[in-house]
């Protein structure tokens, strides 16, 4: 069996749902700030407070900060226009060797993983027009070693794409934990759009 010869890609591309409900996430700004001042400002509804926009403005902070310091390819952030952020989500390249990067090999380290889990994960092979996937379903503590901290429940894809000979996350995550069964469509949605193009 031979490798495939990897296909050329410029940027990675996901379709958003409801796009005026959706923030991208300038990921090549320099500087972060400005960008994330602005982005609130023509984001938030009119009638928001400046308090709750400078809230928002310091939360897309984050989230921008949070997304480069992964390595995003790309990244943005649920938040409809007179609300908070709901959920935050990320494509990013998984590296390592090749027998790191196959389905298999996502079941098996997600079933070793040592990490704090609120009940079990529930992993799932699902495939996505990049290729194969692991679907990963959990709620976890954002602190798991602090008495105190938020549970966080994503929805992650690790996918392995065939034509690219790469590997790809595709996490949604959010701590709305009553916007569960929505959201786990939706980062369902998000992983069959991503394209490298």
């Amino acid at each position: 069996m031979t490798s495939p010869v990897p296909r050329a890609w410029r940027e990675c591309r996901v379709t958003l749902p409801q796009l005026h409900t959706w923030l991208v996430l300038d990921l090549e700004s320099r500087e972060p700030e400005s960008w994330t001042r602005e982005a609130a400002s023509g984001h938030v509804a009119p009638a928001v407070p400046e308090t709750v926009r400078e809230a928002f403005a310091l939360d897309l902070l984050w989230y921008w900060r949070a997304a480069v310091g992964q390595g995003a390819l790309c990244a943005a952030v649920l938040a409809p226009p007179d609300s908070a952020v709901i959920a935050f989500f990320t494509v990013r390249q998984l590296t390592g060797p090749a027998e790191r990067l196959s389905v298999d090999a996502f079941r098996a380290e997600a079933l070793h993983a040592r990490q704090a889990r609120f009940g079990d994960q529930e992993l799932s092979e699902v495939r996505v027009p990049l290729g194969p996937a692991l679907r990963v379903h959990r709620k976890e503590p954002t602190a798991p070693d602090a008495a105190h901290g938020l549970v966080v429940e994503g929805v992650a894809h690790y996918v392995v794409a065939r034509e690219h000979a790469m590997a790809l996350e595709c996490r949604l995550l959010w701590s709305a934990l009553g916007f569960g069964e929505v959201l786990t469509e939706i980062a369902d949605e998000l992983a069959g759009s991503v394209r490298l193009v």
